[in-house]
């Protein structure tokens, strides 16, 4: 026979309860993070003792309870932040009221809380679910809450914690994201582990627009490679900042997404973020955002998970179409810039270390160990001049002489050609530094955008092969092509079926020029193989007009005149986007007369 159905003690069900809201330390600090943001806190303190498994502290100068009211908060579901009852108009963080009994079930806790006008505080002890009576306790104001022996009630769980470090950072994380929402609040987080105390992360009240905040938080590269996000439509606000695509990072936790105030992990918005940097990043790449999401409550329901780090829109497609247009809209202003963090990972390759023969200048502070091959190559240049070697300055192709007004101007900011290295990198001179360029990547970049045009403008040019071009092929692969004839004839290349398995190419994309068709054909046969027949090729754009762009750009290795160089550098100057390549690595790097100067001491 099977058991009778009975109620689970209240014990258990707070137990159960806790596993779904409190999983690790990192969500009982966010939890108790917002409650203090919801009391009005200026300052909220932090302080943590074995990644929080043995204590989490969390003090803030906020409105405090009552003796009533702390005896209410740790019930289930009894909160402050639902006057009306409505769960379609939240204006707090929290509003299920199950935190801090979810925290009490697994744990020591202890709440101590001042009202604002008290004459005195009161306390609050709950161990493993059992609840003691108020005590009066002093306090100056707001509140303080300590959690301690965090999953005592449930051992099991402790089994799941990871180390140490690794969950006293997600509680850092966790303080550090809301602090981004709330720069008007001063913050501090605090490490008690070991017989000293060390400070985590302090961070000073901000002005609200957070500029300071974000990059006290993310770090100076943020800063220099940040583009301010704008733009509205209908009841919703997008502001916040989007990195230039090549500061990017080889996962997405640098990606900082917050609705109404509030951090969330949606695939709607990250799903967004991915899209509107589709042309600029390869796959395994992710772009450095942070975006805040102002909207009516109504429009969005934070009522789907209990750790309420997912959101449901009511218009999801408008969302996603305001972050994509508005990214979109601010790389597009960002022209030709790319990452400044290329110019000092050059510099830091270039920085001498203490191999022997290497003239060091008078500094301290450089860096270790010289990098592979560095050591050798300074040594070569220390060798005898052999004129006529391969590693003489012969081999170099100087630029002719540009008149000095035209370098570092406003029309030529990647100022005039000077030369050409190994047939692939044109070192071109500005009035404040020199920039050197990949011309492969760079007109890679340059054929895209133009491909990407023309498709807008009804179809690209072709151009008539002289000589038609047989390209042998299987049977499958040429079938697949000769299906998809009048799509590719849209994006510039004319083919045909040229007996079993074999196309012949009659004309291609004017763009590419004489590039080579042979590889662009198999390449192409190879990307709508794995399309699959339920894509146009128009809706995948990005990757047909990528292949076509690499296979017509200039190639690496080719000698360029000066004219050439200079006319390749005026393009990217007009150009959108092309301070990267395809996949999200720069075109160019710019070095400054100073970082140079300084690498040889003169500074």
């Amino acid at each position: 026979m099977s058991a009778p159905i009975r109620l689970l003690p209240p014990t258990l069900v707070n137990r159960i309860a806790a596993g779904e809201v409190i999983e690790r330390p990192a969500a009982a600090v966010k939890e108790l993070v917002e409650n203090a943001l919801d009391a009005g806190a200026g300052r909220v303190d932090v302080s943590l003792a074995e990644g929080g498994r043995a204590l989490i502290s969390v003090a803030d100068d906020g409105h405090g309870m009552s003796r009533d009211d702390l005896a209410l908060a740790i019930e289930r579901h009894a909160t402050s932040k639902l006057p009306d009852d409505d769960l379609l108009a939240i204006r707090s963080l929290g509003f299920r009221g199950e935190a801090l009994p979810s925290i009490g079930a697994v744990s020591r806790l202890t709440i101590t809380s001042r009202a604002r006008g008290a004459d005195s505080g009161w306390a609050i002890a709950v161990e493993g679910g059992r609840v003691a009576e108020p005590v009066p306790a002093a306090l100056g104001a707001g509140t303080r809450v300590e959690v301690r022996d965090l999953f005592f009630a449930t051992p099991a769980r402790l089994k799941f914690l990871k180390s140490v470090r690794a969950e006293s950072d997600a509680a850092i994380d966790v303080v550090e994201r809301l602090a981004m929402a709330h720069p008007e609040v001063a913050f501090s987080v605090t490490d008690m582990t070991g017989e000293r105390a060390r400070m985590q992360l302090k961070l000073a009240a901000a002005p609200i627009d957070g500029a300071e905040r974000l990059a006290a938080i993310i770090g100076r590269d943020f800063a220099a490679n940040a583009l301010r996000i704008e733009a509205a439509r209908d009841a919703m606000r997008l502001t916040g900042f989007g990195c230039v695509p090549t500061f990017n990072r080889a996962t997405a936790a640098a990606q900082y997404l917050f609705v109404n105030r509030r951090p969330v992990r949606d695939r709607l918005l990250v799903g967004a973020v991915r899209g509107a940097y589709a042309d600029f990043l390869s796959h395994n790449r992710h772009a450095v955002v942070v975006l805040f999401l102002d909207l009516p409550g109504a429009e969005v329901d934070v009522n789907v998970h209990p750790a309420k780090t997912e959101v449901r829109f009511r218009a999801a497609g408008e969302v996603r179409g305001l972050i994509v247009g508005a990214l979109r809209h601010a790389l597009a202003a960002a022209g030709h810039r790319a990452a400044t963090t290329a110019a000092e990972q050059a510099l830091g390759a270039f920085r001498p270390g203490a191999a022997p023969g290497i003239l060091r200048p008078p500094m301290t502070g450089w860096g270790g160990g010289v990098p592979a091959g560095l050591a050798e190559a300074a040594a070569s240049f220390q060798a005898p001049f052999d004129a006529g070697g391969q590693g003489s300055l012969a081999a170099l192709a100087p630029a002719a002489p540009v008149a000095q007004q035209q370098i570092g101007g406003e029309e030529f900011p990647l100022g005039a050609a000077r030369a050409q290295l190994f047939g692939t990198y044109i070192v071109a001179e500005t009035g404040d530094g020199l920039v050197i360029v990949d011309q492969h990547a760079a007109h890679e970049r340059l054929v895209y955008e133009r491909l990407k045009q023309a498709m807008g403008e009804g179809g690209a040019k072709r151009q008539l092969l002289l000589l038609p071009e047989v390209v042998e092929l299987g049977a499958a692969d040429a079938a697949r092509l000769v299906a998809r004839g009048e799509e590719l004839a849209r994006l510039g290349l004319v083919l045909e079926a040229f007996g079993e398995g074999a196309v012949v190419v009659r004309e291609v994309p004017a763009l590419i020029g004489q590039g080579d068709v042979q590889g662009l054909v198999r390449d192409l046969a190879d990307e709508i193989a794995e399309l699959g027949e339920g894509l146009s090729l128009a809706e995948r754009l990005q990757e047909v007009a990528g292949t076509m762009a690499c296979h017509g750009s200039v190639r690496a290795g080719r000698r360029l005149a000066p004219a050439e160089m200079n006319a390749l550098l005026r393009d990217m100057e007009a150009t959108p986007h092309s301070g990267q390549c395809n996949h999200g690595r720069p075109t160019y790097v710019e070095l400054k007369l100073a970082d140079i100067e300084k690498l040889f001491g003169r500074r």
